[in-house]
C-alpha cells in the first residue's frame, strides 16, 4: 500500500526496564516532546511518529545482540529510527556527539556515489534498543533497487 499525500506516522511500542532513564533519554537526549503518560508508560513525538515506552521487569527484556553486515559495518538488528533531511541529520549527528552519544556505528555516508546514497548513524538508547538515524542525498531513492 502506498500513500500519495502525506505518509502517515508509524506507531512503536517498546519495553524499558528503567522508565526515568529512558524518558530522560528520549526527551532530553534526542529532544522528543512528551505526549500522554501513566505511571508504566510514556508516549513521545518520535520526529513525528509515536514511540510509546512500556515499563516491563528486566527478566521480560531481551536484547540479544545480532547484527547483519552493510557496507563494511556490522548493523545491529532489530533496530529502529527516523530518515531526516540531510541538513536535520548533520544537527543531529553533531549533537549526540556533543553529547558523548557512544555509537554502535560512527556518522558516515553510505554507498557514497551509488544509488541509494545516504548519511547514516547506529547508537543504542539507555535500554540497548539500537536506533538508525538516516539521511538520503536524494530523497527519491528511498526505495531505489
Amino acid at each position: 500500500m502506498t500513500n500519495t499525500s502525506q505518509t502517515p506516522p508509524f506507531h512503536l511500542a517498546i519495553p524499558v526496564a528503567d522508565l526515568a532513564k529512558s524518558r530522560q533519554f528520549y526527551g532530553e537526549v534526542l529532544g522528543c516532546k512528551e505526549g500522554r503518560s501513566d505511571e508504566h508508560w510514556v508516549d513521545f513525538n518520535f520526529f513525528g511518529h509515536q514511540l510509546v515506552i512500556h515499563q516491563k521487569p528486566v527478566a521480560e527484556i531481551s536484547h540479544k545482540p545480532v547484527a547483519n553486515p552493510v557496507d563494511g559495518h556490522e548493523v545491529p538488528i532489530p533496530h529502529f529510527g527516523v530518515v531526516l533531511s540531510w541538513n536535520d541529520w548533520e544537527k543531529l549527528a553533531e549533537d549526540l556527539k556533543t553529547k558523548n552519544i557512544e555509537f554502535v556505528i560512527e556518522p558516515y555516508i553510505r554507498f557514497q556515489g551509488k544509488i541509494g546514497e545516504q548519511a547514516t548513524m547506529f547508537f543504542l538508547d539507555v535500554e540497548g534498543n539500537a536506533l538508525e538515524f538516516k539521511a538520503f542525498k536524494n530523497i527519491s531513492q528511498l526505495f531505489a533497487k
